[in-house]
């Protein structure tokens, strides 16, 4: 790779209630993600954002080959510009905060953890 590239190019929120976790989502982000669809047996709902030209993007999947879990990689969402902002509504939407924002450095900015509603541990970041 030629270090222009990022190596994250799609990623996938595994979920047990497309519905319910599309409402989460868009209630934490104050997102649209659009209607669910189905794709080779799985029910999928969509992040707003640019697919391709580098752009990172994913979404939501319902199916037999995924299973929510707090365990595996951690999906840090972009909490910018300020990570509290989200952070706020992610208990009143079903969710539940498991570290509050805190600062990691100066130069890197602040994270926080969480656990959707189906039970996906996941993380914000922001720069404030």
């Amino acid at each position: 790779m030629d270090g222009k590239v990022n190596i994250i190019n799609w990623f996938e929120v595994s979920v047990s209630d497309i519905a319910r976790a599309k409402k989460f989502y868009e209630t934490v982000f104050a997102i649209s993600m659009g209607e669910v669809t189905e794709m080779m047996g799985m029910k999928m709902a969509f992040f707003p954002g640019e697919n391709g030209n580098g752009k990172v993007s994913g979404g939501l999947v319902e199916g037999p080959m995924h299973k929510p879990s707090m365990d595996g990689a951690k999906l840090y969402f972009n909490g910018n510009p300020d990570l509290a902002d989200a952070l706020g509504r992610i208990e009143a939407a079903g969710g539940k905060i498991t570290m509050p924002k805190t600062k990691i450095g100066d130069d890197i900015g602040y994270m926080a953890f969480f656990i959707d509603t189906e039970g996906n541990g996941v993380a914000l970041h922001s720069s404030h």
